[in-house]
């Protein structure tokens, strides 16, 4: 049987519906996998344990199928928690409806309700529009370009955000807060200018009731929730004892910290059981050890372990000499530029091994490795702006952004084709049409991508030389090869 509110009888897990009249208090533009395992799970522990007018609904981009499902099965869907052999699974009930973007008449019935206050987002770094090395807003995106022209019908999530605050400032309905949960450093910033930026370029009144009126927070998230494998269903169905096409299957290690700044009411998640949460005046810390010791380190094996011929993270963290050398990139490389106050970082970056090693989670390197040109400003350069300022050793680093650069070249080691998911494809693949098998070249073209790397990396030569050094033993040894001589020239 699937998984509905008619066949909840014959599941092996409870549920209870104590807030099916809930009304809609967020609206979630990119409903996806993390949202189900993290917020949207812990806004159902929340109200399940105090109530209150804070169910979800939930908006997607592109052709997923995923509110078919979740409509098949009454919104219902399972999050499994696994370790290893282990698997616990617990029924969420917190979502109204999901929609596409392509329904804008229905997202913004909901976005401009009085009820909605808020409208958090996991649209991934590229939803942003944006050029990762600036944060300004790429006004010649596409989608950007589609907005400014026809406002109402939106093609980003940018667009869809000021359109819905211009129709609540003109129908004064009090504002929503924009709840970013992106792995962005600074997240609440990056969105905040974005949006004034897009606001500014369509209407400069409404660009300034935005910046008099609009609170963004910043927010960490973490939780390692890898895409849903048809392996994944049966084993949740398994435990379950219903079919469940939407769930999830995620770690048992969850951590939110948000700032305390919203313009309207909000769930106080900190008080659910729900260990880990934390509301405070100052994100940037978490975030800075989150993004650069995690994100930055499974980058790093997302691309040398993909190239290695490693399919996941567990497999790649259980060759000893890449679990050797990720954890002296966290120890000698990353950790001097974490600063951050009452954090136990021995034990962090212990846990994030662990983590990595739990072969419940089958992520696969070739997931983690979409979409770099939006990630690797944050994950490896900003700690490596830090490393050449204070003279730290940058060797891991080098040979994981090297690694990057290997990869998008879309064929790997043994000659065969990569799929690279990223929005610099096109360009990443005519610099190694142009420069072929010369690696000082292929860095240079790379380094002087503006959209990607700040100008002070182009004028430094030491991390030219370096980078060139570190891309010249990948092509040479191969990575896996270039992991080993660098852990046999480290080891004590």
């Amino acid at each position: 049987m699937n998984l509905s509110l008619s066949t909840l009888t014959s599941a092996n897990t409870p549920l209870t519906l104590n807030h099916s009249a809930a009304q809609v208090g967020i609206v979630h533009l990119g409903f996806g996998a993390f949202h189900r395992a993290h917020q949207a799970l812990i806004t159902d522990t929340y109200m399940q344990e105090f109530g209150g007018n804070w169910k979800i609904v939930g908006v997607t981009w592109g052709s997923s199928d995923l509110p078919q499902k979740m409509a098949q099965q009454d919104n219902l869907y399972t999050v499994g928690v696994g370790y290893n052999d282990t698997l616990n699974v617990q029924l969420i009930s917190a979502i109204e409806e999901i929609l596409t973007s392509t329904q804008t008449d229905q997202v913004f019935a909901y976005m401009c309700s009085p009820d909605v206050k808020i409208v958090s987002l996991t649209i991934t770094e590229k939803g942003y529009c944006h050029h990762p090395a600036t944060g300004d807003l790429d006004l010649n995106h596409p989608f950007i370009q589609h907005d400014l022209a026809d406002p109402t019908h939106p093609q980003s999530a940018v667009g869809f955000l000021v359109e819905a605050l211009n129709i609540r400032r003109q129908k004064d309905i009090a504002p929503f807060t924009p709840l970013t949960c992106d792995n962005l450093p600074e997240n609440g910033h990056v969105l905040e200018k974005v949006v004034l930026q897009f606001a500014q370029a369509r209407d400069p009144e409404l660009h300034q009731w935005i910046k008099n009126h609009i609170q963004f927070p910043c927010t960490m998230v973490d939780r390692i929730v890898p895409r849903t494998t048809e392996n994944d269903i049966n084993r949740v169905e398994q435990v379950l004892g219903l079919r469940d096409e939407a769930c999830v299957v995620t770690e048992p290690f969850l951590q939110w910290v948000v700032e305390d700044k919203f313009v309207n009411d909000r769930p106080l998640w900190e008080n659910t059981s729900i260990a880990n949460i934390e509301v405070t005046d100052n994100v940037l810390p978490f975030e800075e050890m989150k993004l650069r010791l995690l994100n930055g380190t499974h980058s790093s094996m997302a691309y040398l372990g993909y190239l290695s011929g490693y399919q996941t993270i567990a497999e790649t963290i259980r060759d000893p000499k890449f679990k050797y050398f990720i954890r002296r990139m966290m120890d000698d490389t990353i950790t001097p530029a974490v600063h951050i106050q009452g954090v136990d970082l021995d034990d962090y970056k212990s846990q994030l091994i662990e983590r990595y090693e739990n072969t419940a989670l089958q992520h696969r390197t070739w997931q983690i490795a979409m979409d770099g040109s939006q990630k690797v400003p944050q994950r490896f350069l900003q700690t490596m702006r830090y490393g050449l300022d204070h003279h730290v050793d940058l060797s891991p680093l080098y040979l994981a952004l090297a690694g990057w650069i290997r990869y998008v070249s879309g064929i790997d080691e043994q000659h065969q084709a990569i799929d690279v998911q990223d929005p610099l494809r096109d360009e990443f693949a005519a610099i190694w049409e142009q420069h072929k098998d010369q690696p000082q070249a292929i860095v240079n073209a790379f380094v002087h991508l503006d959209s990607v790397f700040s100008p002070e990396f182009a004028r430094d030569n030491t991390f030219i030389e370096s980078l060139t050094g570190a891309l010249e033993t990948i092509m040479t040894l191969g990575s896996k090869q270039a992991v080993y001589q660098w852990v046999s020239t480290h080891k004590n």
